[in-house]
C-alpha cells in the first residue's frame, strides 16, 4: 500500500490556489507579467515540450475535483517533486495526488511506432483508456498525437509526453540509444523514473530491446533479456514461447537463463505451479540439434526445472510442454509462422464450409495476435511489452492491458527476486 497523506490545511484552501495558479497562468501564456517567478519558466516548459494550454487546464481541473476529499494516495509525497518544492517534469498528467484505489500509474505507449502509428497505436490507448478502464499516456510527437486524439474526442482525457523523434522500423537495435529524444527513448526513461508502470511499443523489436536495456536497465544477474509470450495451445491451456525475438545470437548460458524466466512467468502469469520446460530443437531424441542447442540441452539438464528435453515445431501449440525456450531467431520465425499457419488454416476450413461462420470467429479470436496483444521484455527492472509492428488498434489496446497487469502483479519483481536466489544457490 502506497504511503497515505492526510492534508491538514484546507481542502476548500488548496483548491483555490489551484484556480488562482490556472487563471495567472493563463494569464502568463498570453504574454502577461506576474510576480510568481515559477509560472514564467513553466509556461517556457510547456512551450518548449509542446504541451497545450487545453491539456494543462483540464489537468488542473482534475486536481481541483481530487481535492474535495481528504485522503490522497500518493508514492512521491516525500520526494521533492510532491510538495513543498516546484520542479517541472515533462509528463502533463503527472499524478501527484491520486484518490486511494482508484487510479494506477498509467501505462506509456509508443504512439509513433509500427506500421500504423500514430493512427492505430492512439486509436488502442483510447480503447485500453475507455473500454478497459486503463491509464494511459501516449508518447510521440504532441501535434501529430493530439490530432489523433481530437479524432476521437480524447484531447484532455489522455496525457501527451512530446518526443520529437522516431525510430524507424528499419532500425536494427543499437543505433536507437544514441537520441534521448525518440518515443522509445522518452518512453523508457518514463519507466526508469517511475513516472508509469510499463511501456508498450509496437516499434523495431531490436530497437526497443535496445532503448530498455540502455535506458532501463536490466535486473541484477540478468544476461540478455527475452520476449515471452502466452500462445493458446489446442488443450485449453497456453505455452510460454521465449525468446520470441528479442536476442538473436544468444549463448547457451543466456537460453538457459530464457528458460528460469519462462518457467517463473508461467508460476506467476499463468498460474502453473510446476512448470514443464522443453527446448525446441529438430528432434526430440536427446544430442539432436546444432552446437548451441545441444550446449544449452546440457545446462538446462543441470538446472532446478521439470526439463523435458527437446521438442519440436509442432509441439508449439499442441500443450506438450508449459514453455518452449529457443533462440529470438528461432522464436521470432516460430511465432510469426504460427499466426500466418492459423490464417490458412481457416481459411481453408472457410472455404471447404466444413465448419460455420461462428465455430470459425471463435477460433479465430483465440489464435488472434490481438488475444494475447504482445510480448513481455523479461530481465528488466521495468515492465515492457512489445507488440507486432502491424498491430492494428485492438492489438494494442490488449498489449496495454498485458503491460497493466504484469506491472499490477508486481512480476518484474518477483521475476528478480527468483533469479536472485537462484542465482545464490
Amino acid at each position: 500500500m502506497s504511503h497515505v497523506v492526510v492534508i491538514g490545511a484546507g481542502l476548500g484552501g488548496l483548491a483555490a490556489a489551484v484556480r488562482l495558479a490556472a487563471a495567472r497562468l493563463a494569464v502568463t501564456l498570453e504574454g502577461g507579467t506576474t510576480d510568481d517567478p515559477v509560472l514564467p519558466a513553466f509556461a517556457q516548459t510547456m512551450r518548449s515540450f509542446g504541451i497545450d494550454h487545453d491539456d494543462v487546464t483540464a489537468f488542473l481541473r482534475s486536481m481541483r475535483a481530487d481535492l474535495t476529499v481528504d485522503r490522497y494516495e500518493s508514492p512521491r509525497c516525500r520526494e521533492p517533486a510532491g510538495w513543498g518544492r516546484h520542479e517541472v517534469v515533462r509528463c502533463e498528467v503527472v499524478q501527484c495526488c491520486r484518490r486511494e484505489g482508484v487510479m494506477s500509474e498509467p501505462v506509456a505507449v509508443d504512439a509513433m511506432g509500427g506500421d500504423h502509428g500514430p493512427g492505430e497505436t492512439v486509436a488502442g490507448a483510447v480503447t485500453a483508456r475507455r473500454e478497459l478502464g486503463i491509464p494511459v499516456v501516449l508518447v510521440g510527437r504532441s501535434g501529430a498525437v493530439r490530432a489523433e486524439l481530437a479524432r476521437h474526442g480524447a484531447v484532455g482525457e489522455i496525457g501527451v509526453v512530446h518526443a520529437e523523434d522516431v525510430v524507424p522500423m528499419t532500425e536494427r537495435g543499437a543505433g536507437a540509444v544514441f537520441s534521448t529524444t525518440t518515443s522509445l527513448t522518452v518512453g523508457c526513461d518514463l519507466v526508469r523514473r517511475k513516472e508509469v508502470s510499463a511501456f508498450v511499443s509496437a516499434g523495431s523489436t531490436g530497437a526497443v530491446v535496445s532503448c530498455a536495456i540502455h535506458g532501463i536497465g536490466r535486473a541484477p544477474g540478468v544476461l540478455r533479456p527475452a520476449l515471452a509470450i502466452a500462445l493458446p495451445s489446442v488443450t485449453g491451456g497456453a505455452t510460454v514461447l521465449i525468446d520470441a525475438g528479442a536476442t538473436s545470437d544468444p549463448t547457451p548460458e543466456m537460453i538457459a537463463q530464457f528458460a528460469l524466466l519462462g518457467a517463473s512467468y508461467a508460476q506467476l502469469v499463468l498460474g502453473v505451479a510446476d512448470p514443464s520446460v522443453g527446448l525446441l530443437s529438430i528432434g526430440s531424441e536427446p544430442g539432436k540439434g546444432n552446437r548451441l542447442t545441444r550446449r544449452a540441452g546440457e545446462l538446462l539438464a543441470g538446472l532446478p526445472l521439470r526439463f523435458c528435453g527437446n521438442v519440436e515445431g509442432h509441439d508449439v501449440l499442441a500443450g506438450t510442454v508449459d514453455v518452449i525456450v529457443t533462440d529470438g531467431f528461432t522464436g521470432n520465425v516460430v511465432l510469426k509462422n504460427v499466426e500466418g499457419s492459423v490464417r490458412a488454416a481457416l481459411t481453408l476450413v472457410a472455404r471447404s464450409g466444413a465448419a460455420g461462420a461462428e465455430e470459425l470467429r471463435a477460433v479465430a479470436r483465440r489464435y488472434a495476435p490481438e488475444a494475447y496483444g504482445g510480448a513481455a521484455l523479461l530481465g528488466l527492472i521495468g515492465t515492457v511489452v512489445v507488440a507486432h509492428g502491424s498491430s492494428p488498434a485492438a492489438t494494442i489496446a490488449r498489449a496495454c492491458a498485458v503491460a497493466h497487469d504484469l506491472a499490477e502483479g508486481g512480476v518484474v519483481t518477483r521475476l528478480a527476486d527468483r533469479l536472485t536466489a537462484e542465482a545464490a544457490r
